[in-house]
């Protein structure tokens, strides 16, 4: 991946952040102000996740970016917010961690063994 490619991804990944914020803020207290910010939010996320699917094809493209949301999303909601999971819940996030790692990864190491 590219040094351009990357910051795209870290850019969609804090734009996606501040989306899921916005969302949380709105599930908490509606508004339209909150919901609008959120649509424009997820909008602008997707509109750069589109750039790095030209450049980097689908399945690497959205397999990083629902990996490092996965996490970052959790991180905010747990770290900021006071959320809680349980064992089975943080099982399931890991094992979704490492699935996504392993379809990510799978191509690059298959040629390894």
């Amino acid at each position: 991946m590219s040094f351009s490619g990357l910051l795209q991804l870290v850019f969609s990944t804090v734009i996606f952040l501040l989306a899921a914020t916005a969302a949380k803020q709105w599930g908490l207290a509606p508004s339209l102000g909150k919901i609008l910010l959120t649509l424009a939010l997820y909008s602008l996320g997707n509109l750069i996740m589109l750039r790095l699917i030209r450049e980097f094809g689908m399945s690497v493209s959205f397999s990083l970016s629902a990996v490092i949301q996965l996490v970052s999303v959790n991180v905010v909601a747990l770290v900021f917010f006071g959320e809680r999971v349980n064992a089975l819940q943080a099982t399931g996030i890991m094992l979704a961690i490492a699935a996504v790692a392993l379809i990510t990864l799978g191509p690059y190491l298959q040629g390894r063994l």
